[in-house]
């Protein structure tokens, strides 16, 4: 495995932002109405498993028999069925994209966070470790959890169910929609991560207070995220709008995208403020935050890792054009316009002579013990 951070100009930077917080900064919490069961001035109460008397329990657990039921046809790709804020797809060829990508991801971030070994470590009598995987895609990264800690139980969420054909025994699939709230994980989990799945949330910010609450003292929050905008080789952003079709094509089709993303009511703003809204909440400690540009092409000559990076990240574009077409002709972008956003964006990446990155952010830290 090669490690990103001897890369320069791949891997930027690395924060470790845990004692020198400005608090004069900190983002407000949204008030968090409890369920029913669970008494507003007891703290001590979000500690306990609320499974048995959530008011929003997981949809499914997966059974071959529910699959059909879980799809939609939507301009020719399989939409999921029970959330309009996510428009992307959720059908093979889009889990054939993200199965790829998380391959991608491996070489580029590593397989865990340092604290991921330590906190998943099965070192505490009558406990058994447990991992969380929010928006799981295609479910290789809660696999490989699986499969690397066999002594923890790991379960993986998402809005259809995991199609694995070789899931192990201490892996299990939900079908759920996390916009309901998470209160029947309550205290469950050791880990908790979520990686690209701000298009789909209404009120990320209110997300992180949820998985605050369900995981236990000790444990780790790890957060991915994008924002859905291009850089050039400053690393500035490349501001077009959606007022005229010319190049550059791959930034002008994501404007598009982002005012879609907004339109169904998902979070595009998130990936800046993952940042400020872990750092400042008050149940996590010692938060890490770090970036990642990702070339979107090979353009990087002479470098053999960014190219085959780039490559990889060119490749998941393609796909993704042609995975945002539902997105985007849902919102009324009309049909001719977004065939040529996606034609000519497809043959910018793939001649590769524009020099741009994605920005991929991380965000881990641990939950605080009490006092």
């Amino acid at each position: 495995m090669l490690d990103a951070m001897s890369y320069s100009g791949f891997y930027s930077n690395s924060y470790d932002i845990g004692s020198d917080i400005d608090d004069s900064d900190a983002l407000s919490i949204p008030p968090f109405s409890p369920p029913p069961s669970v008494s507003a001035s007891s703290h001590t109460s979000y500690d306990v498993s609320m499974r048995s008397s959530s008011p929003t329990p997981s949809v499914w657990s997966v059974t071959s028999s529910i699959r059909a039921q879980a799809f939609k046809q939507e301009f020719g790709r399989g939409i999921n069925n029970y959330s309009e804020v996510y428009r992307l797809p959720a059908d093979d060829e889009e889990l054939d994209r993200l199965e790829k990508q998380h391959l991608m991801f491996k070489e580029v971030l590593g397989n865990y966070p340092p604290p991921m070994i330590e906190v998943m470590a099965d070192d505490v009598p009558g406990e058994t470790k447990a991992c969380l995987d929010l928006g799981c895609g295609s479910g290789g990264w809660i696999l490989d959890t699986a499969r690397d800690f066999p002594h923890a139980q790991t379960v993986a969420v998402d809005l259809v169910p995991m199609q694995s054909l070789t899931m192990p025994p201490n892996c299990r699939s939900e079908v759920d929609d996390i916009n309901l709230g998470l209160e029947h994980f309550y205290g469950d989990f050791n880990v908790v991560h979520a990686q690209l799945i701000a298009s789909g949330i209404k009120d990320f910010h209110n997300l992180i207070d949820h998985i605050s609450r369900v995981i236990r003292p000790g444990g780790l929050i790890i957060l991915i995220e994008w924002d859905f905008a291009c850089y050039d080789m400053n690393h500035q952003l490349v501001e077009v709008g959606t007022h005229e079709l010319k190049a550059p094509w791959w930034p002008r089709w994501l404007a598009f995208a982002q005012i879609a993303i907004r339109n169904s009511g998902g979070s595009v703003e998130a990936a800046e403020n993952l940042k400020s809204w872990v750092t400042h909440h008050p149940a996590f400690e010692d938060p890490v935050y770090q970036e990642y540009w990702i070339p979107t092409s090979q353009w990087a000559n002479g470098n053999d890792f960014l190219m085959r990076v780039g490559a990889t990240m060119g490749e998941d574009i393609c796909a993704f054009l042609r995975s945002g077409r539902p997105l985007l002709l849902g919102s009324g972008v009309p049909e001719a316009v977004v065939d040529e956003l996606q034609h000519k964006a497809t043959m910018e990446i793939k001649r590769a002579t524009t020099p741009h990155y994605v920005l991929l952010r991380r965000i881990y830290a641990r939950k605080k013990h009490p006092q």
